[in-house]
């Protein structure tokens, strides 16, 4: 009853059975009986997952796949169960959708370090929910846990198909969608060993701030810098993963005691752009300092919703 109550929580609109949290309150034991019986004998096997396009800032658009109910219910069960395995291994530095953890504190974090450090590398994962390969997903699975029915729902949920608005079926061969319960779970599992603990083992020096797929990493140089993200891209790369070319950038974090000047001097991360400012210290005197505030993109989106 607890898992149903959060994802009645959550609200969210009905999937392909256009059955709504509403419609499934009605029945509601026997519902939940019928799902427990089909999950417990091995015998549940997720419906397609609906197709909705929204648009992205850049004017492309996102596919997100919304589940039926009965299927938020499921994943919300499983889920339950494998964040007890993998949230303590986590890294300290990974903010995304974590007990905890927001994406204030990364912002909060990143500000510390680019006052500490001249340089920061911008990664931006190109498709990331729509690119995870399913093999290296399973494998992750497999290694946090021995459980058999959570290795063989989530190799189901992974390969549930989107349905279009049309009925047409398209068939999913990587990714996980994005509006699924478990998908930023997954995501995280994924990039702990993409990223994560990869980078504590090679660049240990290097911090960095991770929101699911939007990276920061922090460098003393700008040849540390250079070498540092042409290792990101090979190992993203051998994990089935493409850095965006025009998104991921080196930026100096410029400053009044960082003389010259340099291609890119600001960055937007979860919805605040770096860029060099002028500060007033105790003493009323202005000064240059680098820090974030609302990206305009932000505060668009906020006026938006506020006309509205």
């Amino acid at each position: 009853m607890a898992v149903w109550e959060r994802v009645k929580a959550n609200k969210g609109t009905y999937g392909v059975d256009e059955e709504s949290i509403e419609d499934f309150a009605l029945n509601l034991k026997d519902n939940l009986y019928k799902l427990w019986n089909r999950m417990s004998s091995g015998t549940y096997f997720p419906p397609p997952v609906k197709a909705v396009e929204i648009a992205k800032s850049d004017g492309s658009k996102r596919l997100l796949g919304i589940p039926t109910v009965a299927h938020r219910i499921a994943q919300a069960v499983v889920k339950d169960q494998l964040e007890q395995l993998v949230e303590p291994k986590f890294h300290e530095d990974s903010y995304g959708y974590r007990p905890r953890k927001s994406a204030l504190d990364a912002v909060g974090v990143a500000r510390q370090r680019c006052w500490r450090q001249d340089w920061c590398i911008d990664l931006d994962i190109k498709n990331f929910f729509d690119s995870l390969d399913h093999q290296l997903m399973m494998k992750a699975i497999r290694f946090h846990s021995e459980e058999k029915w959570i290795h063989f729902y989530v190799e189901r949920w992974l390969q549930a198909p989107s349905q279009l608005e049309s009925g047409e079926l398209i068939e999913r061969k990587s990714g996980t969608p994005q509006g699924g319960v478990a998908s930023p779970l997954l995501a995280n599992i994924f990039m702990h060993h993409a990223f994560d603990d990869w980078m504590r083992r090679n660049y240990p020096e290097v911090r960095f701030e991770r929101f699911t797929d939007d990276i920061l990493a922090h460098c003393s140089s700008q040849k540390q810098a250079k070498k540092v993200l042409g290792e990101i891209k090979i190992r993203l790369k051998e994990c089935g993963l493409e850095l965006h070319p025009e998104k991921t950038k080196i930026v100096y974090c410029k400053d009044d005691d960082r003389g010259g000047s340099f291609e890119h001097e600001s960055f937007d991360f979860l919805g605040y752009t770096f860029r060099p400012r002028l500060s007033m210290n105790k003493y009323d005197k202005t000064f240059v300092n680098f820090t974030p505030a609302i990206s305009k993109e932000a505060a668009n989106r906020i006026r938006k919703e506020i006309r509205s």
